[in-house]
Order: structure tokens, then C-alpha cells, then sequence
């Protein structure tokens, strides 16, 4: 059973990403499939409910619409994009130890602990990104209170109605948002500080069966001393996502403009689909890296090749022997000493 289990450079680890995604691009896409083609189907249900609303002359409504969608979205990404991510660590790990791997049997090994994954991610989300959380959701209040007490204009509208109360309203909603701005920077450092930290909890959960809590602590242990590779691998795979959909979706920026911010429908629904293909394609990529960088630290940090090779092998460490505990000289009263073997008693004498 040929396995890669070995220390590896940064650049190795992207080289066998590269060469497990290749090989086996059926399996990491059909997993990923899952996910695109949830976020598909709201998508589209979304794309349908604000067509109706436009022609029901509903602007109103669409405003409050538009969040809920977001929100709804955000769910969606948040759940069906965890049990992918899982699906596809249990997926690599197998691969990556030599065994073989399905799309069927992923996914029936992760959802008996589907709980444990989505607190996992929960968990992790609000360690790292909470501070960000914060402002935005600070930012999109303000906005939303201004906007209900007329003091912005109706975007489209026409002519655009001018605000009640341009004077100290709107600044102070500009030095609102000039303070969440200078806050939200130290906010994403401290996000991706601590992401960095936990990079490594959902492959440690899902390949040594451990809770949410446990595995983000074993992934601040894994994780140490290591994390500018992590960053590093992150940002390699960032710029391999935004480059593919900046390719996948310039078309359509350039006829959003064309068409005054108003895409025709039929275009919001080719999007759709070419947004299916994209997330299709791109979401294994870091999932897939982070769980080689996972099994990379185990064999530099604990030795996990050699453990695999005697489990493999059907070797085992012997069991360790308990002895006696000697208690110290002092606390014997003197020098320590040793019992002399009792002399075996006469066969005679058994009965006294």
C-alpha cells in the first residue's frame, strides 16, 4: 500500500494538491457538487423572487427581500459547505494513506457526525471572524436606520430623492462608517491569526475522531510553528480562486454595467449555472491542502509515518510493564533497602 506519508516543502504540498486533484478529479468534484448545486438552487429561487417583485412593482419589499436572501445564503454556505469540506478531508485522508476512496462512502462516514462538524465550524467562525461579524453587521444597522429615517437616498430611484436631514445625520453616519473602517482592519489580522490557528481542526476532527473542542486544540498544537506555510498555502490558493473567478465572471461585471446595474434575467440565471461550475471545481482546493499540511505536521511533529508503516505492518508498541512504586529513603527513615528473598519454606512444614 504506497502512501506519501513523508516531512514535505510547501511547494510538495501544492505538488500533490495538484496531483491528487488531477487523479482523482471525478471524486473531488462530485463531492463539491453537493454543495454548488445547493447554492444553485437558491440562487436561482432567489433570482425568480426578484424578477416577480420587479414586475409586481414591489421595490420596497425587494430592499428587505435582498437581506433575507443574504442571510438564507449565508446558511446555506455555512452548512452545506461544512459537510463538503468534511466529506472531502475523510476523502484525501483515505487517498493520501493509499486506501481508495467513493463519493458515497465519504459522505456516510462523516454524516453520522454532522453535528460535531457544523459546531466545529461554528466554534471556529466565531473565534476568528466574530470582531468582524460585529462591525459589519454594525455598518449594515446604521445603513438600515438611515435609510428607514430617510436620511439616504433610494438607490435607483428617479430622481433620486434627497435625503431629509442632509446635515448632521449624515455625518455622523460618515464618521460611523470612517470608525468601523479604521476597526475593521485590525479585525481581519486578528481573523486570520486565529484562522491560521485553527486551519488544521476539521482534518484533525474527522481523521482522529475527535470533538469540536479537542480539535481545535490539537490543531493549536499541530498547527505551531508552522503557520507562515499555512498562510502561505492560503494565499497560493486564494490567488488560484480569484484568478479563476475573475476569468468565470468579468463577462458578466462588464453586462452588469451595460445594462445600468440590471442584468436581464436570462443572463442571472447563465451565471447561476457558470457560478455552479465554479464552485464546483474550486472548493476542494483548499480543503484538499489543508489535510496534507495536517498529515505533513503529524510526521514532522510525532512521527506518524513510522507509526502508520508498523500499523500497517501489524506491528504495535509492547505493552508497557508496571512495577512496583519504591518509596524514597527518606521516607523510610534511612538508606534504602532492599528485602532479601524469603527462603522457600519446607515442605514438612506447610502445616504450622
Amino acid at each position: 500500500m504506497e502512501t506519501s506519508l513523508r516531512p514535505m516543502t510547501l511547494g510538495e504540498i501544492l505538488d500533490r494538491t495538484a496531483q491528487l486533484y488531477r487523479t482523482h478529479f471525478l471524486l473531488f468534484a462530485g463531492i463539491a457538487a453537493v454543495y454548488a448545486g445547493v447554492l444553485l438552487l437558491v440562487g436561482l429561487a432567489q433570482t425568480g423572487v426578484q424578477e416577480w417583485m420587479r414586475v409586481e412593482h414591489m421595490y420596497r419589499q425587494l430592499l428587505w427581500m435582498t437581506g433575507v436572501w443574504v442571510l438564507m445564503t449565508w446558511i446555506v454556505t455555512f452548512i452545506f459547505g461544512g459537510i463538503a469540506v468534511a466529506a472531502n478531508n475523510r476523502a484525501v485522508a483515505w487517498l493520501h494513506l493509499g486506501q481508495p476512496a467513493t463519493i458515497r462512502g465519504a459522505y456516510r462516514s462523516i454524516l453520522p457526525k454532522l453535528g460535531r462538524y457544523l459546531w466545529l465550524g461554528f466554534l471556529t467562525l466565531i473565534y476568528a471572524w466574530l470582531p468582524v461579524i460585529l462591525i459589519y453587521a454594525a455598518f449594515i444597522g446604521a445603513a438600515i436606520y438611515m435609510r428607514v429615517k430617510g436620511l439616504l437616498p433610494r438607490v435607483g430611484a428617479a430622481p433620486p430623492v434627497p435625503p431629509a436631514a442632509p446635515g448632521s445625520a449624515l455625518i455622523a453616519f460618515g464618521l460611523i462608517v470612517i470608525i468601523l473602517i479604521l476597526l475593521l482592519a485590525p479585525a481581519f489580522i486578528y481573523g486570520i491569526f486565529m484562522w491560521l490557528r485553527y486551519a488544521l481542526a476539521v482534518p484533525a476532527c474527522v481523521v482522529e475522531n475527535l470533538k469540536a473542542r479537542a480539535a481545535i486544540r490539537r490543531s493549536v498544537e499541530l498547527s505551531k510553528w508552522s503557520r507562515w506555510r499555512i498562510l502561505g498555502l492560503a494565499l497560493l490558493v486564494a490567488a488560484i480562486e480569484i484568478g479563476l473567478v475573475m476569468v468565470t465572471q468579468s463577462f458578466f461585471f462588464f453586462e452588469t454595467i451595460r445594462h445600468h446595474q440590471q442584468l436581464p434575467i436570462g443572463l442571472r440565471i447563465l451565471q447561476q449555472c457558470v457560478a455552479f461550475g465554479t464552485n464546483t471545481f474550486i472548493t476542494p482546493i483548499l480543503a484538499t491542502g489543508l489535510t496534507l499540511f495536517y498529515y505533513d505536521q503529524r510526521v514532522r511533529k510525532e512521527g506518524y509515518d513510522i507509526e502508520w508503516m508498523m500499523e500497517a505492518a501489524g506491528l504495535s508498541a509492547p505493552p508497557a510493564i508496571a512495577f512496583p512504586p519504591v518509596e524514597p529513603a527518606h521516607a523510610q527513615g534511612g538508606p534504602l533497602q532492599f528485602a532479601s528473598p524469603e527462603p522457600p519454606r519446607d515442605a514438612g512444614n506447610a502445616h504450622e
